[in-house]
């Protein structure tokens, strides 16, 4: 992997993991467009700029990260159970399903329910304006929810926010939520991808690891900042009309 591609990798990494247009199916085809290989030293970088976005998170909501906030934590936790067991029992059937054409089927499944929850929203006021005020029911809900991402190009902030948005959670709500579950989700698949890649490493080149990581972490923090604003104003239907017309494109250019 050169820098160039260190970077464009690290871009849409931070662009994609959490809005909810699926980070790994992005990685998937454009690492495919940029002639790159699931080779050990390129997995290993990926779990570098995975650890980027988790770093963002923590930077951008550190103010939760006090001892007042336990509950909004343990919630949190309650949430991470579905799959974290799920994950673990199916890991063997998920790998199976990476490829092109699932990842382009399920980004427009995926818009297409974007668009109907959009359609029930405008008749059903969300409850829940505050990260502090999510129930554990509601927590546990998203938490199944979250277990459709197990399925490339389904998106685990997608899954998170529409578990969310139909248990009554706000836009904005629901987006930060999803952001804080993203620690123990990606922190556990991150840690166990550094124990199993972690002999590749001293192969790999660190220029394009330490690029990768900067860009992934710079515009992870923007995008999270800017992802809040936007939904201070506007729905999820950008998102929606653009996984379903991702998803026709892939199709179109297997």
């Amino acid at each position: 992997m050169d820098i160039i591609q260190s970077i464009v990798l690290g871009f849409i990494e931070g662009l994609t993991e959490f809005l909810p247009i699926s980070s790994t199916g992005h990685l998937i085809v454009v690492s495919d467009w940029l002639g790159l290989t699931q080779t050990d030293s390129n997995k290993a970088f990926e779990v570098i700029i995975q650890v980027a976005a988790i770093l963002a998170v923590l930077t951008s909501y550190s103010e939760k990260f006090q001892f007042k906030y336990w509950k909004l934590w343990l919630k949190v936790c309650i949430a991470f159970l579905p799959i974290a067991i799920i994950g673990f029992i199916f890991k063997d059937v998920v790998k199976a399903l990476f490829s092109v054409n699932i990842v382009a089927t399920m980004f427009i499944i995926g818009g297409i329910i974007f668009l109907l929850v959009e359609k029930y929203l405008k008749h059903h006021q969300p409850c829940v304006s505050t990260l502090e005020t999510v129930t554990y029911k509601q927590a546990l809900i998203i938490g199944f929810s979250q277990i459709f991402a197990l399925i490339p190009g389904t998106s685990r902030a997608g899954s998170t926010i529409v578990g969310g948005l139909l248990t009554g959670l706000d836009r904005k709500v629901s987006a930060e939520f999803s952001f804080l579950l993203a620690l123990p989700v990606l922190g556990a698949t991150g840690a166990y991808d550094l124990l199993k890649h972690y002999q590749d490493f001293a192969g790999a080149h660190m220029m394009p690891l330490i690029i990768g990581f900067v860009v992934a972490f710079l515009v992870a923090h923007v995008v999270i900042k800017l992802f809040v604003e936007f939904l201070n104003r506007f729905t999820f239907n950008a998102f929606g009309i653009y996984r379903i017309l991702f998803g026709i494109l892939l199709l179109i250019l297997m």
